[in-house]
């Protein structure tokens, strides 16, 4: 029993990396199940809010008619006539979110894990953000009023997206703030910030336009909807940053306790050696091994 159990090898510092990520993953998929159970009683919220929600419709409208910003339509027509600008548009926002959403949290948890939960709780923190916005103001996108001149490019050449996104699943009524320009604004951020690669940062600089454009063009959103989107990201982003300096403070003040708690035991059992004259006793260091 005894050689059995010496002869097992110590876990590898590969093997402890590979077990600490799937740990993370495991998290990430409980978090993105609260996210997902939190949608689904918002649109519960929101579901009888139809006509609420179409009243904030020509509000918005009327507010972006008073800012000079209604462009929506002017937008949407230099498109319609050009079907490989339509499906342009219509592409990036369906591909341009979720799969560049999904890669990057890969790539954060895989290549930058010291920088992925900043990304994460400011992706959160956006996202808690919004479902209150979603929950107390629900609002019907421009595709839903072709009376306005909208026109929902995604229907009329990619049906089976619109099927696939079924009302049972997904909140119509929440287009602001619009998460799709949001969140790519947060992950275009993160790109710039951790990328080693100039192509890749120049990609992550311009994803956001994009994204802006497809949003309007495929009249998905306003607008408006797109400077609230930003608006919550960087409320999320102040969030993540409140979130960092409380957890410098906390390993701050264990590394000092970690000291004092040393200098103390110094105290009571002091080095024979140097009570004798001999050499002088090393000196403790804090741990600060927490502190980054």
């Amino acid at each position: 029993m005894a050689s059995e159990t010496m002869s097992r090898r110590p876990p590898t510092l590969r093997r402890v990396r590979k077990d600490t990520r799937l740990a993370t993953a495991a998290k990430e998929i409980a978090f993105l199940l609260s996210a997902a159970l939190l949608y689904t009683l918002v649109r519960g919220l929101t579901s009888d809010r139809v006509d609420a929600a179409f009243r904030h419709a020509d509000d918005v409208i009327s507010f972006e008619k008073a800012l000079g910003i209604h462009v929506e339509t002017e937008l949407q027509s230099l498109i319609l006539d050009h079907e490989w600008a339509v499906d342009a548009a219509n592409g990036f926002y369906i591909y341009g979110y979720w799969p560049v959403f999904v890669l990057t949290l890969v790539w954060l948890i895989a290549r930058r894990p010291a920088a992925y939960p900043f990304y994460r709780n400011a992706l959160l923190a956006s996202g808690a953000f919004s479902l209150v916005i979603f929950a107390f103001y629900p609002l019907a996108p421009p595709r839903f009023l072709p009376w306005h001149g909208f026109v929902d490019t995604i229907s009329q050449q990619a049906p089976t997206y619109r099927e696939m996104n079924s009302p049972t699943f997904v909140n119509e009524y929440a287009a602001m703030p619009s998460l799709h320009f949001g969140w790519i604004l947060l992950l275009g951020i993160a790109w710039v910030a951790l990328s080693r690669v100039l192509v890749v940062r120049i990609i992550g600089a311009t994803m956001p336009l994009l994204m802006f454009a497809a949003i309007v063009l495929t009249g998905n959103h306003y607008v408006v909807d797109a400077i609230v989107g930003g608006g919550v990201v960087v409320a999320g982003i102040g969030v993540a940053v409140l979130i960092e300096r409380f957890k410098r403070q906390r390993a701050v003040q264990a590394a000092i306790q970690d000291a004092h708690s040393s200098a103390s035991g110094d105290d009571d059992t002091p080095d024979d050696d140097a009570a004798d004259g001999g050499t002088i006793p090393t000196q403790r260091t804090p741990n600060l091994s927490r502190v980054r």
